[in-house]
């Protein structure tokens, strides 16, 4: 299966690129025809070369780390005959230096609220294996060496 995706950003004529004053907005685009502004953190590049109110790659990584786990969780629910009626996650990222010394998101923790329909209310044990098999089958979760915990 390939993937695919495109990014764009342009000068603007009044940067001084070679100083490192630059906007760091650009334009995602997706398959399907979504079109996303993005920014570098202002965490990372201040404000004004960057903007707060955009989606930031660091936002992105963990969110996405986030959504592929929940799009596990409610397969293998549905086919234990669990019903989900909401499903919230609140992702969060440490990042550091890691052991090559560079930076990097060095663990991610999701915290998914989960409210439940029906007569099939999943045990602590039961919900604990969700999420563990959930966690192993996660396309993202196998591609990268963060450690990812789930509360």
């Amino acid at each position: 299966m390939k993937i695919t995706g495109k990014i764009k950003w342009e000068r603007k004529s009044t940067d001084s690129f070679v100083q490192g004053k630059y906007s760091r907005v650009h334009q995602w685009e997706f398959d399907g025809g979504m079109k996303l502004s993005a920014s570098a953190s202002p965490e990372i590049v201040k404000v004004p070369l960057s903007d707060p109110a955009l989606i930031d790659p660091e936002e992105a990584f963990i969110t996405s780390i986030s959504s592929c786990h929940m799009l596990f969780f409610l397969s293998f629910a549905a086919k234990q005959k669990i019903i989900i009626e909401n499903y919230e996650d609140y992702p969060e990222a440490v990042m550091g230096k890691n052991d090559d010394g560079k930076i990097a998101i060095l663990s991610i923790t999701l915290s998914p609220k989960i409210i439940f329909g029906g007569n099939n209310i999943p045990n602590e044990e039961m919900l604990k294996q969700l999420h563990k098999i959930s966690h192993e089958n996660c396309f993202l979760a196998n591609s990268i060496k963060t450690k990812i915990n789930i509360n």
